[in-house]
C-alpha cells in the first residue's frame, strides 16, 4: 500500500488518533487530567428525569476522575501526579468528565473552569456535557474560552435511535443533539460525539446507523465506547430481563473497523474502546484487556487493507 492510498502512516495506525492529533498541535505528549467538579445531571436531579442513564455508574461516568470533595487544584495535582508516572514529560488538559459539566449556574462554571486553567502547564480544557444543557449564556462563555484556550466540548449522543434512547433513559431526542452541535459550531467550538456500541436491543445495523449519522454531523471528533455493565446501575435489571446481550470481542473488533471505514478521514478518533472499574464490572470481561482489543482493531484494518474513511461518502 502506498502512502497516497494509506493516509495515516506516521504512527502505524490506520485511523486519526487523538494522540497523534495532540502531538501535531503541540509537538509533544498531552494527557488529560480527569476532574469531578461536583455537578449533577439533569436526568438524575429531576430537571428532565430521574435515575440517570441506565448504563451510568454512581460516579456519573467519572469513575477514574478526582474526588469531588476536593477543590479543583487538589484534584488536579493528585491525578496529574498519577498520570506522570506513565508520561513524565507530558503536558496536560483539564478534563471535566463526571456528570454534566454545564449543568450549573454560569458563575459556578466559571469558578471551576478558571481554576483548572490556572494550574501550571495546562494546555486547554475538555468539557463533557449533554446537548440539552447548553443555555445561551453558557455557550457565550464557552465561545470566549475557545478564543483564549484549546477547548473541546464532548457531547454524549450514545445512539440516534429514539427507542433505545428511551430505553436507557437518555431524556433527550436526536434533534436536541443536532441543535446542541449547531450552537457550539456557530462559535467554531470543537465537538466530540460519544456513541456506545452494545446498547440493549441494538443490532449491527442500528449501531452502524449511529456511526453513519455522526459521520455526517459537523463534529470534529468521536469517542466510540463499548457498553460496560457495572454493578449498581439500573441497566442490571434490563440485563436480568434478557434485554442486553454482551458483544463478543471478535464482533466488536469487526464492528469498530466497519465504523472507522465510514467516518470522515479528518475526524479525530478520541477513543475506540474503554474499560470500567474492574471491581464493578459484570461484563463483557474481555474488555479489561484493552490492548488486546486495540491491537485486534489494528490487525483487522491491516488484514482488510483498509483505513478510516475508506468508505466515507458525503451525504447529498
Amino acid at each position: 500500500m502506498t502512502e497516497q492510498q494509506f493516509p495515516f502512516p506516521s504512527d502505524g495506525k490506520r485511523y486519526y488518533t487523538w494522540n497523534r492529533y495532540l502531538r501535531n498541535e503541540f509537538g509533544h505528549k498531552v494527557f488529560k487530567v480527569a476532574l469531578d467538579a461536583g455537578f449533577d445531571c439533569p436526568n438524575r436531579d429531576g430537571t428532565v428525569a430521574f435515575g440517570g442513564c441506565t448504563f451510568c455508574s454512581a460516579a456519573g461516568s467519572g469513575d477514574f476522575a478526582g474526588d469531588r470533595v476536593d477543590p479543583i487544584d487538589v484534584q488536579f495535582a493528585e491525578i496529574k501526579g498519577k498520570m506522570q508516572q506513565k508520561w513524565k514529560d507530558g503536558k496536560t488538559m483539564a478534563y471535566f468528565q463526571a456528570y454534566t459539566n454545564t449543568h450549573a449556574p454560569l458563575p459556578i462554571l466559571k469558578e471551576k473552569f478558571e481554576a483548572a486553567l490556572a494550574q501550571e502547564g495546562v494546555m486547554g480544557l475538555s468539557i463533557a456535557t449533554r446537548p440539552d444543557c447548553l443555555p445561551d449564556d453558557v455557550v457565550e462563555y464557552l465561545a470566549e474560552l475557545n478564543e483564549r484556550t484549546f477547548l473541546w466540548v464532548e457531547l454524549g449522543l450514545q445512539t440516534v435511535h429514539e427507542k433505545t434512547a428511551t430505553l436507557i433513559n437518555r431524556a433527550h431526542d436526536y434533534q436536541t443533539y443536532i441543535e446542541g452541535v449547531e450552537k457550539l459550531r456557530k462559535h467554531n467550538i470543537r465537538v466530540c460525539s460519544h456513541i456506545i456500541n452494545g446498547l440493549p436491543l441494538e443490532d449491527y445495523d442500528m449501531m452502524m446507523a449511529t456511526a453513519k449519522a455522526v459521520a455526517q454531523l459537523d463534529v470534529q471528533g468521536i469517542k466510540i465506547h463499548l457498553l460496560h455493565l457495572l454493578k449498581g446501575t439500573p441497566m442490571v435489571k434490563q440485563y436480568e430481563k434478557g434485554m442486553l446481550a454482551f458483544l463478543d470481542k471478535d464482533a466488536y473488533i469487526q464492528l469498530v473497523a466497519d465504523q472507522l471505514e465510514i467516518l470522515p478521514p479528518e475526524m479525530i478518533i478520541h477513543r475506540i474502546t474503554g474499560d470500567g472499574p474492574i471491581d464493578l464490572m459484570i461484563g463483557p470481561m474481555w474488555s479489561v484487556n484493552k490492548w488486546e482489543v486495540l491491537n485486534g482493531i489494528d490487525a483487522e484494518l491491516e488484514r482488510r487493507g483498509s483505513w478510516q474513511g475508506k468508505k466515507y461518502e458525503v451525504s447529498q
